[in-house]
């Protein structure tokens, strides 16, 4: 189980990916497809074309981490894509529920939150 403060930032490629990439190609992905630096410190999120495998690949400051889930049955519900998006962006709250089997495509309440500088 992941436990990350609401603090983190994280970003999901909609779509599928080809997992058998490693730490540069998907590093590489982020820095293409989603149009960010993967040294930034947040989360990046992909799935492969059946949706039954999601790799998050994060910087800690001296190296990058790249983990795997890989569902024995059944199916992620991965986030859609709206306006052809490049990139969604989803809290940590949402990531929990979608690697613990739940589908978070769901209307959010407005609330406040700070944007970054």
């Amino acid at each position: 189980m992941l436990i990350l403060p609401p603090s983190v930032r994280i970003f999901a490629a909609p779509g599928a990916t080809d997992l058998r990439l490693g730490f540069d190609g998907l590093a590489g992905r982020v820095r293409e497809v989603l149009q960010r630096d993967p040294l930034s410190g947040a989360l990046f999120l992909f799935a492969n074309a059946r949706r039954t495998r999601v790799r998050v690949i994060y910087f800690d400051g001296t190296g990058l981490w790249l983990m795997t889930k890989r569902l024995e049955q059944g199916t992620f519900a991965w986030p859609i894509a709206t306006d052809g998006q490049r990139v969604l962006t989803i809290r940590a709250e949402e990531l929990a529920a979608l690697l613990g089997g739940l589908h978070i495509d769901v209307k959010r309440r407005p609330r406040f939150e700070r944007r970054p500088a």
